[in-house]
């Protein structure tokens, strides 16, 4: 028992070394700052910590590297300059003219910093339906292509001006509710090498069973369930946290990258990941997801809801057919031609997204409704086990 044990060990050491040499070699890479990084105390930018980073980037883009900064901080700077009180957040305009006061703020400090070191920058700000419509996406990635093509250091941010999709989720299923989900897919769009999370912890932490306190776990082969529940809870200064990482994690290893969370408290944590060093917690990649069918997975914003019965799933899933109208049990959410489904099985397991051949209202307008087809296989992306929102809520309380 204790051999085999050492030999599991073993191939533990061996998949992590291989996963930070991954790493090493990345020669496209999207960096997430979270707000707890980027800013003090008092809601100004932390020098102290940004400019660290600041040199590792443009030392990154020197070695002909491609980087895309996606900074949190905005909102946190706006409330800063307004003089208000962090109670006043609640309120979504409050919210939003604080986003709008901070942006300007965030990017001159990031300008005025890269030009020094004379590095290139551009502003790109983003909302939900660049990502939920595929057009807007293919552009999106197009415009970020010709940046990186010209040396340029995107530095990304959702515009909270005029969306509401990170700062509010309400309805259907946003694309993005958060700037480590926005990261993860800025991420897949452009197919980057890896994904790096810096924020105020060492990486993912553990604790184990009769241990005092939590372990920094190094390395990540597969998220699991146990490990979402252990990642649950928001953080202080920022709107996501430990379990938005892990999801974003995720998001990265099914794009076939690699993806670290590291602490951007810690001076020149930056640099080693790219020199090998075993800091903060790695993530090996998967097998990668095609283009459109990442897009469906992630990104794309779900409009309409389905519930099939047990033959259409197994056709879907085993003989990957396309689905008809006679397989649908009831629609949970009505959706227009050309929306993306998210199709569930009797249990309200979330197992597949399609692009809807026509209209909810439709499906059983002529003499054919059995044999229409409402998503048809080329349309359909098969997913791992996804609770709908219900029941992840469920499991975390």
């Amino acid at each position: 028992m204790r051999e085999t044990r050492n030999d599991d060990n073993t191939k533990d050491d061996r998949a992590e070394s291989d996963t930070r040499q991954k790493l090493s070699r990345a020669r496209r890479v999207v960096i997430k700052l979270g707000t707890s990084t980027v800013t003090d105390a008092q809601g100004g930018i932390c020098a102290e910590r940004v400019d660290p980073i600041v040199r590792s980037i443009a030392a990154l883009m020197r070695d002909e590297r491609q980087v895309v900064l996606v900074s949190s901080g905005a909102v946190g700077l706006g409330r800063s300059l307004l003089g208000l009180h962090p109670s006043r957040l609640k309120d979504m305009a409050v919210k939003q003219a604080c986003a709008a006061a901070g942006q300007s703020l965030l990017m001159e400090s990031y300008q005025r910093r890269f030009d020094a070191l004379e590095q290139k920058v551009a502003q790109v700000l983003l909302t939900e339906e660049d990502f939920s419509n595929w057009n807007r996406y293919s552009n999106l990635r197009r415009t970020m292509e010709k940046l990186l093509g010209f040396g340029v250091l995107p530095i990304v941010n959702e515009n909270d001006t005029v969306s509401t999709a990170e700062l509010e989720s309400v309805g259907r299923q946003a694309a993005f509710s958060d700037n480590d989900r926005l990261a993860a897919l800025v991420m897949s769009g452009l197919e980057a090498d890896a994904l790096v999370l810096v924020t105020n912890v060492d990486g993912f932490l553990q604790k184990r069973a009769g241990a005092k306190q939590a372990e920094l776990v190094p390395f990540v082969e597969r998220v699991t369930p146990q490990i979402k529940v252990e990642a649950s809870g928001p953080s202080q200064s920022g709107r996501g946290g430990m379990t938005t990482k892990i999801e974003a994690a995720e998001i990265a290893m099914n794009c076939g990258g690699v993806a670290v969370i590291v602490n951007g408290r810690a001076k020149e944590s930056l640099e080693g990941v790219f020199v090998g060093e075993r800091v903060g917690t790695v993530f090996a990649p998967a097998t990668r997801m095609r283009g459109k069918r990442r897009w469906l997975a992630y990104a794309a914003g779900v409009r309409g809801r389905v519930v099939v019965d047990a033959g259409a799933q197994r056709a879907i899933t085993a003989g990957k057919a396309s689905l008809l109208n006679s397989g649908v049990v009831r629609v949970e959410r009505e959706f227009g031609p050309m929306d993306v489904v998210s199709i569930l099985d009797l249990d309200g397991r979330e197992f597949a997204r399609g692009i809807a051949a026509c209209s909810s209202g439709e499906r059983n307008s002529d003499g054919k409704k059995a044999t229409r087809v409402i998503f048809s296989r080329e349309n359909i992306v098969l997913l791992e086990e996804r609770p709908i929102q219900e029941e992840r809520t469920e499991a975390r309380a």
